[in-house]
């Protein structure tokens, strides 16, 4: 079988009710679907469907995510709320704590929520940009399994930890950054092993100091805890590795000591007899709402001509152009969009084996 596209209706309607043959509620299962697929719209197939039955579908199975999520507010001011998501959908979850974030900014200015007990919530992106379709600046981050070795360390101790800004402009797209403090995460990974490929050097440390390139061997060995992935900038001080290694400490600590929740190898979903146990994963979410400044209309503008002025740069020889962050998702959505979502083979598999388990042979994806 060869890659295949599959129209996004079809992809919807599909993620959905197996979402709901899980036991996610129908409501909460179209804001799993929404976060996910937005992957692949954007581009970002690391977090698409490549992860629908491997990250979701399989943990609900293994006991380790509830379907049903329990949204418990332990602790609320005008402005902050502390989150207890209870191990439940973290998309719902995340989707809702940002919800509290804009809606406090919207009246107070500025509003910020923490979660605790999550798990994993799928690309930060969709979080910001829910604050910028609202004339907000966003910000997330979460922790997530150990995977980052620190600067001169080859133990992999923080999670790839993203920090992720979204910025309205006033053009049909806004500013978002969304992405790993490690220099590579391990959706690439797992994506380069379905396809038998091999993970370019540099980006993984060994115990004994070097490079790993065998990407199935490298997602075995990070789980036992004898590779780690590399912070932003890379291996050692030369290309300036302790900044990434840095950030992620800040996502890191700003995912679990606002909400008393837990951090680094605590969140190794690994028990102490080796069995499977819950992430418990930790969010933050922080809304300003530009009109509480100049306004909306000023805040864009000048987001935009900063922008527009960038792009507009010179360019390196050879270099037809130059990009500004939220540009290319933003020209792949537009691509697509009449195309649908473009399915590999490992997942194709995946998909129709869903499809034969949850009875819904009614969705015709044009491959067998």
């Amino acid at each position: 079988m060869a890659e295949k596209y599959v129209d996004w209706n079809t992809m919807e309607h599909f993620v959905t009710d197996v979402f709901v043959g899980c036991g996610v509620p129908a409501e909460d299962a179209k804001i799993c679907t929404d976060v996910l697929l937005e992957a692949d719209r954007r581009g970002i197939d690391s977090h698409g469907i490549n992860r629908f039955k491997p990250i979701y579908i399989d943990r609900i199975k293994a006991g380790i995510q509830k379907p049903v999520t329990e949204f418990e507010v332990v602790k609320e001011t005008p402005t902050t709320a502390v989150i207890d998501g209870h191990d439940g959908m973290g998309q719902v979850i995340a989707y809702k704590a940002m919800d509290m974030a804009i809606t406090k900014a919207k009246k107070y200015g500025m509003g910020m929520s923490a979660v605790r007990n999550s798990t994993h919530y799928g690309i930060a992106g969709y979080y910001a940009t829910m604050a910028t379709k609202a004339d907000c600046v966003g910000f997330t981050g979460t922790n997530a399994r150990p995977s980052i070795a620190p600067t001169f360390g080859i133990e992999n101790m923080l999670g790839t930890n993203p920090m992720t800004f979204g910025l309205p402009t006033d053009e049909a797209f806004p500013f978002v950054i969304d992405c790993a403090t490690s220099i590579s995460q391990r959706g690439k990974i797992e994506k380069w092993e379905r396809l038998h490929k091999e993970t370019p050097p540099g980006l993984v440390i060994t115990c004994d100091g070097k490079t790993m390139t065998d990407s199935a061997a490298i997602l075995d060995a990070l789980i036992k805890g004898n590779a780690a992935f590399a912070p932003l900038g890379g291996i050692g001080e030369e290309f300036a590795g302790y900044k990434g290694y840095s950030y992620a400490v800040v996502i890191e600590i700003l995912s679990a000591a606002l909400q008393a929740g837990n951090f680094m190898k605590m969140l190794s979903g690994i028990g102490a007899k080796g069995e499977k146990v819950p992430y418990h994963l930790g969010h933050f979410f922080v809304a300003i709402d530009t009109n509480a400044f100049e306004g909306a209309d000023v805040f864009k503008k000048t987001a935009g001509d900063i922008l527009r002025q960038l792009r507009h740069s010179k360019t390196v020889p050879g270099e037809e152009r130059i990009y500004t962050a939220g540009e290319k998702e933003h020209l792949h959505d537009m691509e697509t969009k009449d195309k649908g979502v473009l399915v590999n083979e490992a997942v194709q598999k995946e998909l129709l084996s869903l499809q034969k388990e949850y009875g819904l042979s009614q969705y015709d994806f044009g491959f067998s």
